[in-house]
């Protein structure tokens, strides 16, 4: 009887393990009864549930996710470009590949168009790359000061804005070239302090870069080709709080601060 268990047991190794090699199993029941048995190293030895998880993370090591072999280096599949080789915009293999120094790389020319759509800011982080000029039409900013107290600001005067952006003609960076569009005059007001000094200073910075107004439709009257605001917020009324475009409010100064930052303006 155990001859026979024998014989079986050689023949089955014969099948199943073939040449001695690492990580070879057999399953016959061998000279000593039901066992999983494993070729290690030339030799048969008795497989337990540690050793065959070994051997399946060996085995899992030197393929990818998707049952590819990887290279003996271990490195990442070669049938294709890794993802820091493709362009974020065209999903593409980078072409005169230009990175920014938010650490973000694109193609020359899709960060061209990109620029030419959006402003010099990162496609992907929004991170201010260069100076963003906008399409403000001409018009003047000038102030002054005054000792009324603004609501949440009693211990200070305040600063008025004057800004008058004249009527005229829409040039060819506003949604419809060679139309009139509708000036305008604004008043805003900031509190006359260290802080609010500071923010009239990147106001005046962010106009100069005609980054105040644009030119579009108006989204409190609904009115088309006349000049609007452009996404940094104003307090125009002196009180009546945030809901009336006035004061107290505590965080309008470090909203439009943050405003002005996303237009590279700080």
């Amino acid at each position: 009887m155990g001859e026979q268990r024998g014989a079986a047991w050689k023949a089955n190794r014969g099948r199943e393990g073939g040449a001695a090699g690492k990580g070879t199993y057999g399953t016959s029941a061998g000279p000593y009864g039901g066992h999983r048995w494993v070729l290690k190293e030339g030799s048969w030895r008795q497989a337990t549930n540690g050793y065959e998880g070994q051997e399946k993370r060996e085995a899992g090591s030197r393929e990818g996710p998707n049952g590819h072999h990887k290279g003996l280096s271990g490195g990442k599949d070669k049938s294709g470009p890794s993802e820091e080789e493709i362009c974020p915009i065209c999903m593409d293999e980078f072409t005169d590949k230009e990175k920014l120094s938010c650490g973000h790389a694109f193609c020359k020319d899709c960060l061209r168009q990109s620029v030419e759509s959006m402003g010099a800011s990162c496609p992907v982080c929004k991170k201010v790359f260069g100076k963003i000029v906008g399409d403000q039409p001409d018009g003047m900013m000038t102030h002054y000061t005054q000792n009324t107290c603004l609501p949440g600001f009693k211990r200070c005067g305040s600063i008025v804005i004057n800004y008058h952006i004249p009527s005229g003609i829409q040039s060819s960076k506003h949604p419809k070239p060679g139309r009139p569009f509708q000036g305008a005059r604004r008043t805003a007001y900031l509190p006359d302090n260290k802080e609010g000094r500071e923010v009239l200073a990147l106001l005046k910075k962010a106009f100069d870069q005609r980054l105040i107004f644009t030119v579009g439709t108006s989204r409190t009257s609904g009115m088309e080709d006349c000049v609007t605001w452009n996404d940094v917020h104003h307090k125009t009324s002196t009180h009546g709080g945030a809901q009336s475009f006035g004061y107290p409010d505590d965080d309008y100064l470090k909203r439009v601060r943050d405003e002005l930052k996303a237009k590279g303006i700080e």
